[in-house]
C-alpha cells in the first residue's frame, strides 16, 4: 500500500510550468572615447540591424519575436526566441566594414549580454623609437 500512496502524491508537471519563455536582451554600446569622436551613426546602425537580422531564416521578419531599439549611445536587441549573441557581433562587424570603420573600431564583449565598440590600441613607431634612445 505504501507504494501506491507514493504514486498518488506525485504531481505531474503542467504545460505552463514545464516551459517558460525566456526573454533575451543584448546591448551594443560605445566606449567613452568613441562617443566623444561621434563616428558611429546609431540611427543608421539600428536601421541596418532591422534590415539584416534573420528570424526563421527570413529577412525583414522581426515581428513580435525580435525588437531593435536605440538609446542615445547604444542599441538594445530584445528577443523572445532563441537568439545568438555571436550573430549580433557578426552583424556589427559587417556594419563597421560597410562604413569603413572596421580599421579603427573593434567589437569587445563587455559582459555576458553586452558588446562595446572600442578603438584599437595602436602604438606608433615614434613612441617606440623614443623609448629606445
Amino acid at each position: 500500500m505504501t507504494a501506491t500512496t507514493k504514486q498518488v502524491q506525485r504531481k505531474k508537471p503542467t504545460k505552463s510550468s514545464a516551459k517558460k519563455k525566456q526573454q533575451l536582451r543584448f546591448t551594443i554600446g560605445c566606449a567613452a572615447k568613441v562617443i566623444d569622436e561621434d563616428i558611429v551613426d546609431f540611427p543608421s546602425f539600428e536601421k541596418y540591424l532591422k534590415e539584416r537580422i534573420k528570424v526563421h531564416n527570413k529577412l525583414n521578419n522581426l515581428g513580435r519575436d525580435v525588437r531593435v531599439e536605440q538609446d542615445k549611445n547604444s542599441i538594445t536587441v530584445t528577443s523572445n526566441i532563441p537568439f545568438s549573441k555571436r550573430y549580433l557581433k557578426y552583424l556589427t562587424k559587417k556594419f563597421l566594414k560597410r562604413n569603413k570603420l572596421r580599421d579603427f573600431l573593434r567589437v569587445v564583449a563587455k559582459s555576458k549580454d553586452a558588446y562595446e565598440l572600442r578603438f584599437y590600441n595602436f602604438e606608433t613607431e615614434e613612441t617606440d623609437n623614443e623609448e629606445e634612445d
